[in-house]
């Protein structure tokens, strides 16, 4: 979870949301991401989809299996869905969106019984941390439009 912590601290020194992942096989990260929807101009480019991408290059592979992802905010319903589809074993998640959280909060597609893979989750690791992370990002964009 530190890796995407650090990861999030990245996407936030370049003005985005301050999201990071990480995707684990065998004790090593193959796919390490930061959100980038601002710098790309894009609504997909969540930092879970891109670490996704990573590592499914790295394997070779869309079928993730064996791999854990470790992401600072609960995925929302996008990247909950792209966790099942590309089958990883296990999701680690820092603090809870109570907003947009599809993985425990609002909806919990990774465990779906009606889908035809589900993940085993580990929710509130590093929590604090993570939800730090978000508050003072938004805290300084609220103020910084009160100017």
């Amino acid at each position: 979870m530190l890796e995407a912590i650090k990861a999030a601290q990245i996407a936030e020194e370049n003005g985005d949301v301050p999201i990071g992942a990480v995707v684990v096989y065998e004790n090593q990260v193959i796919g390490r991401a930061y959100n980038q929807r601002e710098q790309l101009n894009d609504p997909t480019a969540h930092a879970e989809i891109i670490a996704l991408t990573q590592a499914a290059a790295y394997v070779e592979s869309w079928r993730l299996h064996g791999c854990t992802m470790y992401v600072t905010l609960e995925p929302c319903a996008m990247c909950a869905g792209a966790l099942v589809l590309g089958r990883l074993d296990r999701l680690v998640y820092g603090c809870d969106d109570p907003k947009a959280g599809a993985c425990k909060s609002l909806y919990n597609i990774v465990q779906d019984e009606r889908l035809n893979h589900r993940l085993e989750v580990t929710s509130g690791v590093l929590a604090d941390e993570c939800g730090e992370l978000l508050q003072r990002f938004f805290q300084c964009r609220r103020s910084d439009n009160g100017r």
